[in-house]
Formats: C-alpha cells, structure tokens, sequence
C-alpha cells in the first residue's frame, strides 16, 4: 500500500481510502457480520482511511463502524462529517456542529476523529460556512477532538472559493476524478496546490455509473453519461478486465489527491479493489476509453442552493 501525507498536516493515509456509507445500507442491506470483517481486514492489508457520516444511514453507519474499529482506532486515519443529516436537513451552525461531533463520537466509541469534513457544503449559506462553521470546527480542533478540518460537496467552483477564502486542511470532492469526469484538475487542483492543502477523491466509480451492474434510479446524470459509463464498462469486460479496478486505478495514478475512496461493505469488495492499487493498465484500453469518455467529458449536474450550483 503506498501513503501520502494530507497536504500541510502530519496525517499519513492510504491512497485507498475505505468509504463507509455502505455500512448505513446507503446501497441496500448488509451482512453486518461481513461488514465488521471487511473492516478489519481492510486494517490488516494496509487501508487506514475510514471515512464515515452522521448522514450516512442516518447515524447507522457510524454506529457500526465504531463497532467494527473496537479495539483498533489507533489504527486507522477516521473520518467524520457534520452539517447534513438527512436528505432535506442540514445544520452548519456552531452549536449543531459541536453536538454532532459530540454525538458522533459516543457512536464511534472514541474520544477524536483524524478528519472533521463539513458535509454537503454546498446546500448552506456560502458565508456562514465560512464565518461560522469552519471556526466553529476550529474550536473543536483546539479542544482535541479534531485533528483537522475541511469540506466537501459537488460544486467545484463553491469548494474552490470557500477553499481559497477559508480555512481548511482538505477538501473532499466527489465525481469530478474519474473516468467520465476530470474537470477537478481545472477548477479546484489551482487552489488545493497553492495553499497545500490535502485533497480526497470519492466517487471513483461516477456513483455506480461506471460498474457492471449500473447507477441506481436515483442518479441524476443525463443518459448521455449513463450511456458511455455502460459503454466503458463493456469495453472493459471485452478487454478481459475488471471495469471497477480499471475506474479505481486510473483515480488511484492522479499524482496530488492523497486518497480516493471506495465503498465497501464486504472482504470480496476489499480485495478486489485492493487489486487495483497496482494494476497495470493498458494504454490502448485507456485511449479507448478516452474516446468513449470525451463527447459527455465534465458533464455535472445540479446541487445544492441554485447560487452554490455550478449548473
């Protein structure tokens, strides 16, 4: 496993990064005793980012990663977020965070978290994230529950500005690194380069789009995308090659994000993307997939407050 250190902090993590949401049944049920069991054996092959939320089966998953890390919390980077806590219910005020990180903390049986990340910033008010929430973090990072702070959200250009004008240790962005999308290295990798902070990848797989059995209903890309992460994913498969390693390898090669996060929820899916970190990937099947890519390249979708949206 090869590590990074998070931009100007001391904090060393995996450049795969364990995403938790599973563990909330985001995706549908889980075997909970498989759970518990991918989790450590994540720990055992060298995997020390644990990235969790509140909102992630409304305060379930937590509740079960803090279970699973019984014992090994001193093992792992873990990650926590504050901010959003159900699909329309969002909170970045100074008292709301200080009682969720509180409350997190009770769930996943520790004292600190590695990484405080404001959720979703992009469905709040753009000053109070700034004037409010982040000192409101900060504090929290002074009394030693926190070690550092950051954001995250869809929008870039919203990420870039609160990044550029705040205080933060990291960034957290999702479904801007992939195949179907790298328009992160335009908009955000100016930023995150001249103040060094840390960045973190999520979404490696364009939320299920670039996976054999597809995106959920819910997914708000245009077919147009869809399409080409169903073509991509069919190129791969003639290739004689897993499409999700090839998706997670080409996230894993960027040279400034520190991790990319993967969900996971079981060891199969543990060692399989595990088998990505150092997968060969063909530069014809990449040049394929480029092509593919290219006519649907960036192509975002609408979140947030309409003044935050970058659509």
């Amino acid at each position: 496993m090869e590590y990074r250190i998070l931009g100007r902090t001391d904090i060393r993590v995996s450049i795969l990064g364990f995403g938790a949401s599973p563990l909330g049944n985001e995706f549908g049920p889980i075997d909970v005793k498989k759970a518990k069991r991918a989790v450590r054996r994540a720990i055992e092959r060298g995997i020390n980012l644990f990235d969790v939320s509140p909102y992630y089966g409304r305060t379930l998953a937590e509740e079960r990663l803090g279970e699973a890390l019984d014992g090994l919390r001193q093992k792992v980077v873990l990650a926590t977020k504050c901010g959003r806590y159900d699909l329309h219910v969002f909170d970045f005020s100074r008292a709301r965070v200080r009682s969720s990180l509180e409350a997190s903390l009770l769930r996943l049986r520790t004292d600190y978290v590695d990484l405080l990340t404001a959720h979703d910033i992009e469905f709040g008010d753009r000053e109070q994230i700034l004037n409010e929430t982040l000192p409101a973090m900060r504090e929290l990072q002074r009394e030693g529950k926190v070690r550092c702070i950051g954001i995250s959200g869809l929008p870039l250009r919203m990420l870039a500005d609160v990044a550029q004008r705040g205080d933060v240790d990291y960034v957290l962005s999702y479904c801007h690194y992939n195949l179907l999308s790298r328009d992160l290295d335009r908009w955000l990798m100016p930023v995150v380069q001249s103040k060094q902070i840390g960045l973190i990848n999520a979404s490696p797989f364009h939320m299920g789009i670039l996976t054999p059995g597809g995106p959920p209903a819910w997914h708000p890309a245009p077919e147009s995308v869809k399409c080409a992460g169903a073509e991509i994913v069919s190129l791969c498969r003639r290739h004689g090659i897993s499409p999700t390693a090839v998706a997670l390898r080409f996230c894993l090669h960027h040279p400034v994000i520190a991790s990319t996060l993967a969900g996971m929820s079981n060891e199969s899916e543990v060692e399989e993307n595990l088998q990505a970190v150092n997968l060969a990937l063909p530069q014809d099947l990449l040049a394929e997939i480029d092509k593919i890519a290219e006519p649907v390249q960036d192509i975002t979708w609408a979140s947030g407050r309409k003044e935050n949206s970058d659509v």
